[in-house]
């Protein structure tokens, strides 16, 4: 899958603003630009059902406004200036709250014209989020005109790791994936001339709008071949240290580059606290004293391992599935925001560590039932993460040195169209994206790879068969501008398994009747069905499952006719990280992560992303 080259696309964030004056249950409709071009742009139409009745079917109608030259997710008519877009066969329910996204393309520009817009006959109100310079147009009357306006996130100077083209290196610039002799001599001949920064003024390396000595030096600092993506970011998980008896020391740390420590929780007054405190601060360790700061994990694994390998950066990831439920009081108002802020700089700087990963699962909906859910959540998550970055920034020039900022984003469609990655991806070093649980024991209607690589053809149309597999999930990101650099697919340390599943095709899309047991199951979780890669392997050590690949998917699962009534499992092997890895080197994408650490005792899959990738072994 390749995607054009994206133009730089700042784009500005929709909050609490004043939109069009109709009431507040009234459908709302936003045109967001994601990506640009020469001739066009790629965009997307959201619509949201802010009333109180579902919808069974919709119907958006509007005048004047974009081009159509491509839709999908719908059907687009167009009468003269008049536009109609109906739902598609499995899209058309919208629960009242409930958000649905039809992409298009366009050609040339679209301007914030869009009058006489209704949904379903409703008057509907209009917002806009689009490139700067695009707003030539004012806005039309009742109905149909938006303030194309919004709320500009705070000055904060060039994002920490911008994209700059397809290519991961800004000093290799004719994109040969060699940074010699060539490149300075580009850079050579066009010193003195200015231009605007970024894919289209590729000589420009410092990005400063002037060609210089600087750009000279830059390139001949980095001579030499092009290293492959070389980010290898994997979840620590807290609670390894007791029945998985996974301690600090049993951590690979070559082999990784980045840890991600999971989980922080969040105070009712918002501020973010270890969530285990014993497991974190208080477990004594050898070479631990009582007086100390701190102990536990904590210092393990910042203060101990850290120092013996400074390659090594630790973050600290906040929420997760089970501590979600704060962020959207948390993200809510500029005072919220500054306190989770200021807390977050405050806990990095007691515990060393070198960054924060926010993991809310999921702003606007989609995770425990528990959770506060807003329809604004998603401008709010931007908000939050504009709000984080200022303050880690500032702190970062205090402390002489850098904080990173990171997110675990979700790789289903309808978790996506809630957010706004074009906008917040300007204040995360990386999007750690959950390529997997495409598939799950939650539903025996059918088994599937819950970590696939692309499409299999064969499964019948739905949401689930066009949308749920990596290569169409990393797709939906970088369509809508988030630099190819930024862009980390998730890998499953673990499998997810069937049972009662028939013999037909080795169990692959078959009907299930059970939920087998996982590897940690207790009492509290009842059976899951998910399986550490490691215990993996003693099944097919056993030799009662057959190993299949299916070409299509490109992915890998085990069978076993009797156990469980028939045992399917669905899992990442080397066979499979190899395709993954292909892709991401083909595509310039910024690494690997993986979810998570201790289930691969044996480091077979880790091995496989080391060798990979080309980092430490």
């Amino acid at each position: 899958m390749k995607h054009r080259p994206l133009a730089v696309c700042i784009l500005s964030v929709l909050a609490a603003v004043p939109l069009t004056a109709q009431s507040a249950t009234s459908p709302l409709v936003r045109f967001v630009v994601g990506t640009t071009w020469n001739s066009g742009y790629g965009a997307e139409i959201t619509l949201t059902n802010r009333g109180t009745t579902p919808y069974s079917a919709w119907s958006i109608q509007w005048d004047n406004g974009p081009t159509v030259a491509s839709l999908w997710n719908g059907t687009h008519t167009l009468s003269g200036a008049h536009h109609t877009v109906t739902n598609a066969s499995w899209n058309g329910s919208l629960a009242p709250g409930a958000t649905v996204s039809i992409g298009f393309n366009g050609t040339n520009m679209m301007t914030n014209d869009v009058v006489n817009c209704t949904v379903n006959g409703t008057v509907a109100e209009v917002g806009y989020s689009l490139p700067s310079g695009w707003m030539t147009t004012g806005g039309g009357t009742g109905g149909g005109g938006g303030t194309g306006g919004g709320v500009t996130p705070p000055p904060l100077g060039p994002p920490p790791s911008e994209a700059r083209g397809p290519f991961w290196w800004p000093e290799d610039v004719n994109g040969d994936r060699r940074i010699d002799a060539a490149d300075t001599a580009l850079v050579s001949a066009a010193v003195g001339q200015t231009g605007t920064a970024g894919p289209g003024f590729p000589v420009d390396v410092t990005r400063n709008g002037v060609v210089d000595a600087a750009d000279v030096a830059a390139v001949q600092s980095r001579l030499g071949p092009i290293r492959d993506p070389s980010r290898i970011v994997g979840y620590w998980i807290e609670w390894g240290i007791y029945g998985r008896n996974y301690q600090p020391i049993n951590t690979p740390f070559e082999k990784v580059t980045h840890l991600n420590y999971a989980f922080a929780k969040i105070n009712p007054d918002f501020t973010i606290a270890p969530f285990d405190t014993y497991a974190a601060i208080d477990k004594y360790y050898p070479g631990d004293t009582w007086n100390q700061p701190y102990r536990g994990a904590y210092n393990q694994l910042n203060n101990v391992f850290k120092a013996q390998h400074p390659h090594l950066k630790t973050l600290i990831s906040v929420g997760g599935w089970t501590l979600s439920g704060l962020f959207s009081d948390a993200a809510l108002t500029p005072a919220s925001r500054a306190t989770f802020a200021a807390s977050c700089v405050a806990f990095l700087r007691t515990y060393n560590f070198d960054g924060i990963d926010i993991d809310w699962e999921y702003p606007g909906g989609g995770g425990l039932s528990t959770n506060t859910v807003r329809p604004q959540d998603g401008a709010n998550f931007t908000l939050l993460l504009a709000k984080v970055r200022e303050d880690l920034d500032a702190a970062a020039a205090a402390d002489g040195k850098s904080y990173l900022l990171t997110i675990a984003a979700p790789a289903g469609i309808d978790k996506i169209v809630n957010q706004y990655p074009n906008e917040y991806h300007r204040y995360v070093d990386w999007v750690n994206v959950m390529t997997y649980d495409f598939f799950g024991a939650w539903d025996l209607t059918r088994t599937g790879h819950h970590a696939g690589f692309s499409r299999n053809p064969s499964l019948p149309p739905s949401p689930t068969a066009t949308h749920y597999n990596l290569e169409t999930a990393m797709g939906h990101y970088l369509r809508r501008g988030v630099p190819r650099e930024k862009l980390l697919p998730g890998l499953a340390f673990y499998g997810r398994a069937w049972g009662g599943v028939p013999a037909v095709n080795q169990g692959l899309f078959q009907p299930a009747t059970s939920v087998p047991p996982g590897t940690w199951d207790d009492w509290q979780s009842g059976a899951t069905g998910v399986n550490d890669f490691t215990e993996i392997e003693t099944f097919l050590a056993t030799g009662g499952y057959t190993r299949s690949w299916d070409p299509a998917a490109r992915a890998v699962w085990a069978y076993h006719p009797t156990r469980y009534g028939g045992h399917f499992v669905s899992y990442e092997d080397p066979q499979s990280i190899t395709v993954k890895a292909n892709w991401l080197r083909r595509e310039y994408l910024g690494g690997f992560m993986f979810w998570e650490i201790t289930a691969d005792r044996n480091e077979v899959l880790l091995n496989a992303v080391v060798d990979q990738l080309g980092g430490r072994r």
